[in-house]
């Protein structure tokens, strides 16, 4: 584990953190007592540097997105985008009209 005082800290801020990314971490002192301790959140620092510049990867780990457990049809992609009813503009004033 790193120490560093709080002015370090403050000054090269970049540097910790990319420390705590990689796994490891850092103790911060005010007067040479220990006031906080600066540690990598479980899950994406644990799962290497695969993971960690991969954005998927990172919402996956998060919980805010899942993999398909199956491949998109083709013929889904070739499909055109159904036609829109109404401008956006008229849809806006309609919905603030209600």
């Amino acid at each position: 584990m790193e120490k560093t005082n709080i002015s370090n800290l403050k000054n090269r801020l970049g540097a910790y953190l990319r420390k705590v990314r990689a796994g490891e971490s850092v103790l911060v002192l005010d007067r040479n007592r220990p006031i906080a301790r600066i540690d990598p959140v479980g899950g994406i620092a644990d799962a290497g540097p695969r993971v960690r510049g991969n954005r998927l990867a990172r919402l996956e780990a998060a919980g805010l997105v899942r993999r398909p457990t199956r491949p998109l049809p083709l013929k889904l992609l070739k499909t055109p985008p159904p036609a829109a009813r109404q401008s956006v503009l008229q849809a806006l004033l309609a919905e603030r009209g209600e």
